[in-house]
């Protein structure tokens, strides 16, 4: 948004009570369902972690073979969570900026409970050895067909209000929601036919996936964060963006880059070689846009002379992800060339990287928006500021270990795998310690998602307090709201009349 933040005129509080109202339902639907499978793949995450280094955990049963569970646990992040948060987030960022009520909420909510449905049927189908085997599109076969349709059910609506929208303006917001909901079907069809529907050779399908790995994370997860963080950092401190000229920039480089990313997984498998260079490119080249909207983002927070920065629990999760984004880029400029390669294609370091993005960076800015969101839909105030701020740290420090004992071991794996004179058991049993570090991290993220969890499911049944301001991480008293214009509650209230 280049904009100043909304006025408090009356008629604009009705509007946008109005629409939070029509989206009450469907919005917190996405957002609470997406944390209790958040907290089912932490667990999958934290069991299949435990027995990659403890073969006994949880005896010889079948479903809880290592290889499953990892299956489970990275898909279910990425459907039941990740999806089902940025559907929220389109649903009601695009109803808000295009200033329109939603007219099609049941509709929404029914998409919703098939999408969470087919999700189910895709964890038990791999868990009772239904998989098909492909990471990141593991489920089986029938799932992905109701998955699409559920998709177009959701975001078809958000499309619509896009194009009858008022005003002719079309915010930073807007640009990066609108490359989220085309991406999707395109990469998600696309790759899903070329890989489970036509008959190619092998090589080229794992080529494909690997593809829809990284159109996936930054091409629909990136941008419907950065949508997130765009809206909040004007929003919450009152101040326009930084520079709209920058906010193109990062746009447009972005989409000029995201869509060669991924070959780089197969350097060295016989397929043409210019693929893995142009991917391995692609993924250091993320380096551009990550530092352009990082620095639009933290310039226009960290110049706010309130106590908004620091104080708003949307703007502390917003810069965790804003920093989450850059160390991504960072990590992609020195692990995408020939040498580091080698090292990182069969080992932890791709893990490290996948969670580092889902969760260090999408999931840091999403978690932003439902502390911004969550009570305007509710019209309560969040209960406890130690919960959210015990989430935020379990989460950063949770994620962080996960990241640095997933690379690092992945790097001394690569190496030892590289070792022809040492056997390959060595190799395989060489992360080991990082294993049980990672384990021991997943339990500190597991923790605070039952705390989010909870605090998410009290503020669904209403129990949220009733306060004249939003809920804030200090105790001082605060003249005025660190939401924007429209963050008082009273005010929420009123506008309903």
């Amino acid at each position: 948004m280049s904009a100043t933040v909304q006025n408090s005129d009356p008629k604009d509080a009705k509007l946008r009570a109005d629409i939070d109202r029509s989206l009450r339902h469907p919005v917190m639907f996405f957002f609470t369902s997406g944390a209790l499978w958040l907290l089912v793949a932490v667990l999958l995450g934290f069991a299949s972690s435990f027995k990659s280094h403890s073969p006994d955990f949880l005896g010889d049963a079948a479903w809880a073979t290592t290889g499953r569970l990892s299956l489970a646990h990275q898909n279910i992040l990425i459907y039941g969570w990740a999806c089902q948060a940025a559907f929220g987030a389109i649903i009601w960022l695009m109803a808000r900026l295009c200033r329109k009520e939603s007219k099609n909420s049941i509709l929404i909510l029914v998409a919703g409970h098939v999408w969470n449905l087919a999700i189910t049927f895709g964890l038990f189908g791999i868990l009772l050895g239904g998989s098909t085997g492909v990471t990141w599109m593991a489920f089986p076969t029938a799932v992905w067909p109701v998955l699409l349709i559920s998709y177009i059910l959701i975001a078809i609506w958000s499309a619509i209000q896009f194009q009858v929208r008022e005003g002719g303006h079309i915010f930073v917001s807007q640009w990066y929601l609108l490359a989220a909901i085309i991406a999707f079907p395109w990469v998600f069809f696309s790759s899903h036919v070329f890989v489970f529907v036509l008959d190619g050779h092998p090589l080229m399908k794992a080529a494909v996936s690997e593809w829809y790995r990284a159109g996936l994370v930054f091409l629909f997860l990136a941008p419907v964060a950065i949508s997130a963080a765009y809206y909040l950092a004007p929003k919450v401190t009152g101040r326009p963006v930084h520079s709209y000229h920058l906010a193109m920039f990062g746009f447009w480089s972005l989409m000029a880059i995201a869509p060669w990313a991924g070959f780089q997984k197969l350097a060295g498998a016989p397929i043409p070689r210019f693929l893995p260079y142009i991917g391995a490119a692609a993924t250091i080249l993320f380096l551009i846009p990550a530092l352009a909207v990082a620095v639009n983002i933290l310039r226009t927070i960290l110049q706010d002379e309130t106590s908004a920065s620091r104080n708003s629990p949307s703007l502390r999760f917003t810069m965790g992800g804003m920093a989450g984004m850059l160390i991504l880029g960072v990590l992609g400029l020195f692990l995408n060339t020939s040498g580091t390669l080698a090292m990182t294609q069969f080992s932890l370091t791709g893990y490290g990287m996948d969670i580092l993005a889902i969760y260090g960076f999408f999931s840091m800015c999403a978690f932003g928006l439902i502390y911004f969101v969550v009570p305007r839909v509710t019209r309560r105030e969040w209960l406890s500021k130690r919960f959210i701020t015990s989430h935020f740290f379990l989460s950063l420090y949770g994620v962080a270990a996960v990241v640095l004992f997933s690379i690092m071991g992945g790097l001394f794996q690569g190496q030892a795998q590289n070792d022809s004179n040492a056997p390959w058991a060595d190799a395989a049993s060489f992360g080991r310690a990082y294993a049980v570090g990672t384990t021991l991290a997943w339990l500190f993220i597991a923790f605070a998602n039952t705390i989010f969890l909870s605090h998410l499911l009290l503020m669904w049944a209403r129990l949220g307090r009733r306060s004249t301001h939003p809920t804030l991480l200090d105790s001082g008293h605060h003249a005025s709201s660190p939401h924007g214009p429209e963050g008082d509650i009273d005010e929420l209230q009123a506008a309903k009349a």
